[in-house]
């Protein structure tokens, strides 16, 4: 066990000196501590009220009356908040004195009352105590309601009334609470020195609270449990404690979620549990009766100072509870006894002989536990004290409340082989599987046990809850354990089906629901474990496993659970279960499925694989194309519109616009091999993609598919996309589309009739080839839908020896169209020359135009006198300009072409080059229009009125 006990720590209990941080001549009568405040009552009358959280902060506080009037402080009684202190004198004067008060209020209703004991109300912290009981040493019982008043005269009480009379003797114990899940129930239980009482009733309210006693009711109505101890020949001290509020809030229920007792009376301290449970009968009875009484004899007597046991053993002084432990005052020692078991776990002397205890205290709410003489201050620091209680626990068998104790992973572990060996006593298999597997016990020891005494399903659960115990990196563990559970489960499965079977022929009315229910138990399990554990499986012993005990079922959800899709296809297809198999593949997302599924599924389910793959736009169709192609082959017959193959080759032309050659040529390989001798697919397909160059599909491939299947018009027209005119009228007329042909020789452009003329002469050809002897009018008549044939281009096709009266008329309406001709080519030539006369007229009248330049004329551009040098002057306009400034303008009001030449022509004549000529040019390029009246002028529109150049305030208005 001692691998077993906590590392080193503190001790559980020990003593400390408090240290004051101020001095105090006189004697402790009486101390209280709660809520992390001590009140200190002082020989001299005085009450030191100390917090604890700042000792700094002290109230010095006295009461209004000198010691010598009221006597000396016997006891103080403080409320658990440390909200209420009731301060009770040896001439029975007793005071109450709030939290936020430093002057104590006279209690005039409680005059002359000896208080012992008060029990107070569970609903504190309040401004006022509400209801509480007080127990005084002549046995009465009395229930006071104290509300705080700022007025010194007015009445602290608002009512103080007798409830009940203990006959036994002082009340030294008193405490109330309320029952859970019951509002208006209380349970009070009053202790004197020999006997202890269990009250449990309905109080009485009346009126507004505050307003009358609650607690006669029950005192008068309800009967009383008892239980009563030997007298002792010599008083003994008593009284009632309770443990403090557990420091944690998540105790376990049914464990720590109620309060214990200890009642300290002339035979030892009686503890025990206060029950709030009301199924078992009379709860005072239960109470009482599962309470233990540690006597005085099992502490022990002190030792002399010569190391001898004392002949006489004196009564125990004082008690007080912590969480697990009673607190013991004897003969100056502190005593700690384990409230489970009672045995002693501390015994420490701290009073010197003779000296004299006030009181062992416990502060209820921060669990302190104290310990106050006439002079000094002792804290009993709790550290750590459920350290042991675990052990207490296991071996009491309460396992859970072990395990919930245990601190370290090898008490816990400790606790689970204790708890496992003994439901396996108990014969509790299954339980115990699931203790055994969160314990260290050997792995091979717990699986034997189970195996020898035939417990399957104790093994499985064994073997889960050990499986989820291992760590991922421990991997053969693991799958070993995974393997192992699948063999498990498979035999059980087997095992119902025999069942299930057997007992179907053994009788034929015999109920087998309850087996088929623990067949699907069994097998929703085995589910959620490969679910959970799929990782942990190897999938080839888990294929050989499951199968070797050909459950199909079991192998299908496996390879489901590990996304093996494949073999779930595979499954599927083998058992041409077509929908289960299309169900799954609708939720891949894995193209290569797709592709290794689709040819069986293509021919099966043509419709419904369509649907789904045209969902996929992540597959490649060229993967499809065998599958689409088996389905072509296996239904060549199927519609046009019903063929599901042209359905998804469409879906990708159209709506993926897919460009690779293979699918259009895979398209066109179906629109042509198609029986039907209709051509309008395959032409509707030619005639929307043969704009493209190159088109996305093999154009010699299409020809040759076309020829072969003896597609005419669909070859008709590849030849007329590829432009090859001639060759598509000869198929066609090869053929004996005559009216193919006709419409292909149209289709070369107007800008190449030589073209035209000779595809429509081919034409031409062969109708008049077709047509018989006294059908030649219907020929020409037919060749009128041209007009670029004339009856001379047809005569040579005309036989040898055609009677020329069956087309007289039409030799006749073209002559006549000649004559026509001529006709109008003379008359356009009589205009023409007319034209020429009225130009030489025009150039004659030119040659005699003149202007006057008067004397005084300027120049349009500069305003000098124009005749001062060489100028220009415009006969049409008689706008005048010097031959510079017009160059100018002209210059930049031109285009860039005109400009440069300008320029040049300038240059050339300064540098001394062909005067004439190039004087001649450029006199044309300046002088050919005025710049007020041409181009220029027109041009000059764009210009501002005011440039950068011009004075601006000229033009203010």
């Amino acid at each position: 066990m001692q691998d077993l006990e906590d590392p080193p720590s503190l001790p559980v209990f020990k003593v400390e000196r408090v240290q004051l941080q101020f001095s105090i001549s006189s004697e402790f009568v009486a101390a209280q501590v709660a809520n992390n405040v001590l009140i200190l009552a002082l020989s001299t009358g005085r009450i030191l009220r100390i917090d604890l959280d700042s000792p700094s902060d002290i109230d010095d506080i006295d009461l209004p009356k000198k010691p010598s009037e009221s006597g000396l402080i016997r006891r103080l009684f403080l409320d658990p908040s440390a909200s209420h202190l009731i301060i009770s004198t040896t001439l029975g004067e007793n005071y109450y004195l709030h939290t936020q008060s430093r002057q104590p209020k006279p209690l005039s209703r409680l005059k002359g009352v000896s208080i012992e004991s008060i029990a107070w109300n569970p609903s504190i912290p309040t401004a006022s105590t509400r209801e509480i009981l007080v127990g005084a040493a002549d046995g009465n019982i009395y229930e006071d309601y104290i509300e705080p008043s700022s007025e010194f005269y007015r009445s602290q009480e608002k009512y103080l009334k007798l409830v009940y009379r203990a006959s036994e003797g002082p009340v030294t114990g008193l405490w109330f609470d309320d029952i859970p899940g019951r509002a208006e129930v209380r349970r009070v239980i009053v202790t004197t020195p020999s006997k202890g009482l269990h009250f449990l009733g309905r109080v009485g309210r009346h009126g507004a609270e505050g307003s009358g006693s609650i607690f006669t009711r029950l005192f008068e109505t309800e009967a009383l449990t008892s239980h009563e101890v030997n007298r002792g020949v010599n008083q003994v001290p008593s009284t009632l404690v309770v443990s403090p509020d557990p420091p944690d809030a998540t105790a376990v229920t049914g464990a720590e979620g109620e309060r214990y007792y200890a009642w300290l009376n002339s035979q030892g301290v009686m503890h025990g549990k206060l029950r709030t449970d009301t199924g078992s009968g009379n709860l005072g009875s239960a109470v009482f009766n599962n309470s233990k009484m540690v006597l005085r004899s099992q502490i022990g007597a002190s030792e002399s100072s010569s190391g001898r046991k004392k002949p006489t053993m004196d009564p125990i002084a004082g008690v007080a509870l912590s969480q697990w432990h009673l607190l013991c005052l004897v003969e100056g020692r502190i005593v700690a006894l384990q409230r489970l078991d009672e045995q002693l776990v501390y015994d420490q002397a701290v009073l010197e002989p003779g000296e004299n205890a006030i009181n062992l205290l416990a502060d209820q709410k921060k669990n302190t536990f104290w310990l106050f003489t006439t002079h000094d201050i002792f804290e009993i620091v709790v550290t750590d004290e459920d350290r042991d209680v675990w052990k207490i626990m296991l071996k009491n068998q309460q396992f859970s409340l072990a395990s919930h104790y245990a601190r370290t992973p090898t008490q816990k572990d400790a606790v689970a082989m204790a708890y496992g060996d003994h439901l396996i006593g108990k014969g509790q298999y299954l339980e115990a599987a699931h203790v055994y597997g969160k314990s260290s016990r050997p792995f091979e020891q717990v699986a034997l046990t189970f195996i020898d005494r035939g417990e399957q399903d104790a093994l499985r659960k064994y073997l889960l809850t050990k499986i989820a115990t291992y760590k991922k990196s421990s991997i053969m563990q693991r799958t070993m354990i995974a393997s192992w559970l699948v063999e498990i489960y498979m035999s059980k499965l087997n095992s119902l089906d025999d069942t299930i079977t057997t007992k179907a022929q053994l009788t034929e009315n015999t109920n087998t629901a309850d087996t088929k229910d623990e067949l699907n138990a069994v097998r929703h399990d085995f589910q959620d474990f490969v679910t959970k554990y799929k990782s942990d499986l190897d999938k080839q012993t888990t294929c050989e496993i499951i199968g070797s005990h050909s459950r199909e079922q079991e192998l299908l959800f496996y390879a489901t659970a590990i996304d093996d899709y494949n073999y779930v296809l595979s499954y599927w297809v083998q058992r041409e279960r077509w929908q289960e198999a299309l169900d799954v593949l609708k939720k891949q997302a894995d193209p290569a499925i797709f592709y290794k599924h689709s040819s069986v599924l293509m021919v099966h389910t043509p419709t419904e694989l369509v649907e789904i793959l045209t969902r996929h736009d992540e597959l490649d169709p060229i993967k499809l194309i065998p599958a689409l192609l088996s389905y072509s082959n296996k239904y060549p017959s199927i519609p046009i519109p019903q063929n599901q193959a042209v359905r998804y080759l469409n879906y990708c032309i159209n709506t993926l616009h897919t460009t690779n050659p293979a699918i259009h040529n895979t398209l066109l390989s179906i629109y042509a091999s198609h029986p039907s001798p209709s051509e309008n697919a395959l032409l509707s397909y030619l005639s929307t993609h043969s704009l493209p160059t190159p088109p996305p599909y093999d154009s010699d491939f299409a020809f040759r598919l076309c020829i072969q299947h003896n597609r005419v018009q669909s070859a008709v027209h590849l030849y007329s996309s590829m432009g090859e005119y001639t060759s598509a009228v000869n198929l066609a007329l090869k053929h004996g589309e005559i009216d193919l042909a006709s419409l292909v020789a149209d289709r070369p452009s107007d800008n190449d009739p030589v073209l035209r003329k000779k595809l429509w002469l081919e034409v031409a050809k062969k109708v008049i080839s077709q047509q018989g002897r006294g059908s030649i009018k219907t020929a020409i008549d037919f060749l009128k839908r041209c007009d670029l044939l004339r009856i001379e281009d047809l005569i040579p096709f005309f036989p040898d020896f055609v009677v020329i009266d069956e087309f007289k008329e039409e030799i006749c309406a073209a002559l006549e169209s000649y004559s026509r001709s001529i006709a109008a080519l003379d008359a356009e030539m009589d205009a023409s020359a007319a034209t020429a006369e009225h130009i030489k007229a025009d150039i004659k009248q030119l040659e005699r135009r003149y202007a006057i330049v008067e004397p005084g004329e300027r120049c349009r551009v500069c305003e000098l006198p124009l005749l001062s040098r060489q100028f220009f002057v415009f006969p049409s306009c008689q706008h005048g300009f010097h031959s510079d400034c017009l160059g100018r303008r002209v210059v930049d009001g031109s285009g860039i072409t005109v400009q440069r030449r300008i320029r040049e022509l300038q240059a050339s004549i300064s540098r001394g080059g062909k005067r004439e000529r190039e004087g001649r040019e450029l006199d044309a390029l300046i002088g050919g229009q005025c710049i007020l009246c041409g181009d220029v002028a027109i041009k000059s529109i764009e210009e501002p009125f005011v440039t950068d150049a011009d004075n601006g305030e000229e033009w203010a208005i």
